[in-house]
């Protein structure tokens, strides 16, 4: 079949994946078929079929695409070598990085159970190496003293869900700013691994 004149793929391409977001995360994964996504992007449904496969290979790309974005933006900002700064620019890395983007925080919690056994262990695969990052700040602080945290899996599962939690409430248009809220984040974080002060 004939691409829609002017529907070429590194433009139709990702309106696809921008429709399927949008619409995975106000209806549901189970609830959105093809034709509603190929309605959004105004393209005929078998035409959807240039730009994906199926709707759960366009669910495991939005999710992948999201985790090794969350990775490559981490990897590029400089980390203080410091475990408790580490910690701080954690928090506020998260914060910074999810609060842009609440239909991806809330597809890659929610849609999980949608995956295929082959394309969960893939994205599961990603998010572990998001969640070492943090255990291994937490690792560091605890064997030099400066956070006294006795299991560290369960402290870094924890804030993670303590941090993304955030996008279920915070508005930019509410009485706290971002940066406001960083702040107070990051009290509530430095408190849960018993930080102890240097000053």
């Amino acid at each position: 079949m004939a691409r829609k004149q002017g529907s070429h793929s590194d433009i139709t391409g990702p309106k696809v994946q921008a429709a399927a977001l949008r619409l995975f995360a106000q209806h549901g994964f189970a609830a959105v078929s093809m034709r509603q996504i190929a309605s959004e992007v105004g393209v005929q449904a078998g035409a959807l079929y240039n730009y994906t496969p199926d709707k759960q290979t366009l669910l495991f790309e939005l999710l992948r695409t999201h985790m090794e974005a969350l990775l490559k933006a981490w990897d590029s900002i400089e980390r203080p070598i410091d475990p408790l700064a580490a910690l701080k620019c954690f928090t506020e890395f998260h914060i910074a990085y999810h609060s842009d983007r609440p239909d991806q925080v809330f597809i890659s919690y929610m849609e999980l159970r949608n995956l295929s056994a082959e394309n969960f262990a893939q994205i599961q695969a990603l998010r572990r190496g998001y969640e070492q990052i943090l255990e291994d700040i937490l690792h560091a602080g605890h064997d030099s003293g400066l956070m006294n945290v006795p299991d560290i899996r369960v402290t870094s599962m924890a804030l993670i869900a303590l941090l993304t939690g955030l996008n279920n409430w915070f508005r930019e248009s509410g009485r706290l700013s971002l940066a406001d809220i960083q702040g107070q984040y990051w009290l509530m974080v430095r408190g849960a691994v018993a930080a102890v002060d240097q000053t």
